[in-house]
């Protein structure tokens, strides 16, 4: 049997080195999501096994979740029969999160001799290409480029304005305005939705800030922080925009907000992961807007008796 113990913030600086260079192209693959995401329902653990990391994902009363990630590293990739060790020493039987090239890699039928293959709509990712959105060049983008020119002629030009860079000084106004948000959406109806356990992945990671190698920034209007943004890398061209929170109330907030982490938090990456919709219509649409380059499609892989 593996040895699991519980991940927590000061083990990002003992693990990060089996997900450097790794290839998922999933944002549950990033070792500082994968820490945070972390609430009184859902914790997540990790093992050592040869020379990869394994992640799993255990439930206090959702017991038919618990699921492990794909082992990590950057040398090789573990094959469907090596997974079934995996599984069984794991004491698991389902792969959550599993990019469908995977599944490509291998072949249909030699993954389906192991697995059951299951489509995980609600956790594909949105990816594209990095320039696009920090450029926001043509037709398709037209509407983008007139929001944010209303939101320049009523804040910009007026000097109400303020980016700032996230550090460990100012997390603290970010957790403020992430109530706000929070109340605006109502994400707290529901303890167990997407949307509560996002919220506290976000109070997770900013609390921690400093532990995670990530870049972040916040948006001041008249003094006031109504956004921030925070990327975390994921693979060697890529890199996920993990958290990007902003006010819906104030017209053209968002566009510009989110043109101004494309060209400030991706410097150096020629994509730009803006994870799944959860299975939620409004982000669905929010997200298709921007034409994405592609789509990472997840897959779980359940355990054949």
């Amino acid at each position: 049997m593996m040895n699991f113990s519980q991940l927590t913030p000061p083990d990002y600086v003992k693990y990060r080195h089996y997900f450097e260079n790794q290839r998922y192209e999933i944002c549950a693959y990033s070792l500082s999501s994968a820490i945070c995401w972390s609430n009184q329902e859902y914790q997540p653990f990790g093992a050592e096994y040869e020379d990869a990391f394994i992640v799993a994902a255990e439930f206090k009363t959702l017991k038919r979740n618990r699921h492990l990630l794909l082992p990590v590293t950057p040398r090789r990739e573990v094959p469907p029969d090596e997974l079934v060790r995996v599984a069984k020493l794991a004491d698991h039987t389902e792969f959550w999160f599993v990019p469908e090239d995977y599944v490509t890699r291998f072949g249909q039928g030699e993954v389906a001799h192991y697995f059951d293959v299951k489509h995980q709509a609600a956790y594909d990712d949105y990816v594209y290409l990095a320039e696009d959105l920090a450029g926001l060049k043509g037709n398709r983008y037209s509407k983008k480029r007139n929001l944010i020119n209303q939101f320049n002629r009523e804040y910009v030009d007026r000097d109400r304005v303020i980016i700032d860079p996230i550090t460990d000084d100012n997390t603290e106004e970010c957790l403020i305005f992430l109530e706000e948000w929070c109340r605006e959406r109502d994400c707290d109806a529901d303890e167990q939705t997407d949307l509560a356990c996002e919220k506290q992945a976000a109070i997770n990671t900013l609390v921690n800030y400093d532990a995670f190698d990530l870049k972040g920034i916040l948006l001041r209007i008249d003094g006031e922080v109504r956004a921030f943004g925070i990327s975390a890398p994921l693979t060697p061209d890529m890199a996920t925009l993990q958290y990007e929170k902003a006010l819906g109330s104030i017209k053209g907030l968002y566009q510009y907000f989110d043109n101004a982490c494309a060209r400030m938090l991706f410097n150096g990456y020629t994509y730009l992961n803006k994870e799944s919709d959860m299975g939620i219509p409004g982000l669905t649409k929010a997200k298709k807007s921007y034409h994405p380059h592609k789509m990472v499609r997840a897959v779980r892989l359940i355990l054949k008796d």
